[in-house]
């Protein structure tokens, strides 16, 4: 978890959890800000738009399922990676350099074989990130000395 500022006088923490739509589904590993003491949790802002757009394409009667929220939300992704790795000395420059040489990878890949639409999905990935980068320093400070758990 990562310290964000004060709630009810309490430090809140930037934390993964499962968010649960209609009962029916479990979207895993969304970014949501969390204080413990009063028990207030706020989805982080950066991924708002992406939680409402994943959301907006389940319907008003979704079927029950279970899905990873890092699959739609590089910032997500980048946020699993950091909380999951146990390389020491392993922080959000790192992750996000991983990630973006990843996607370029497959990007050539999709490119090589003609796969417009995978091409064109990997780039609105590569667009996430740099419009996170440029918006939003926050998650690179909250990552600067590691502090995720």
């Amino acid at each position: 978890m990562m310290q964000k500022g004060y709630c009810c006088g309490q430090p809140i923490h930037l934390c993964l959890r499962t968010v649960v739509f209609k009962q029916k589904v479990e979207i895993e590993n969304v970014p949501i800000y969390s204080c413990e003491a009063c028990g207030k949790s706020v989805v982080y802002s950066s991924v708002k738009p992406k939680v409402t757009e994943l959301i907006d394409t389940l319907g008003p009667k979704p079927e029950k399922q279970i899905l990873r929220f890092e699959d739609v939300s590089e910032i997500a992704c980048l946020i699993v990676r950091l909380a999951c790795s146990s390389e020491d000395g392993y922080g959000f420059k790192q992750a996000v350099e991983e990630r973006v040489n990843e996607l370029l990878d497959l990007l050539l890949l999709a490119t090589s074989v003609g796969d417009m639409g995978w091409a064109g999905e990997i780039r609105s990935r590569l667009a996430q990130i740099s419009e996170h980068m440029l918006s939003d320093d926050r998650l690179q400070e909250a990552f600067a000395d590691r502090t995720c758990g």
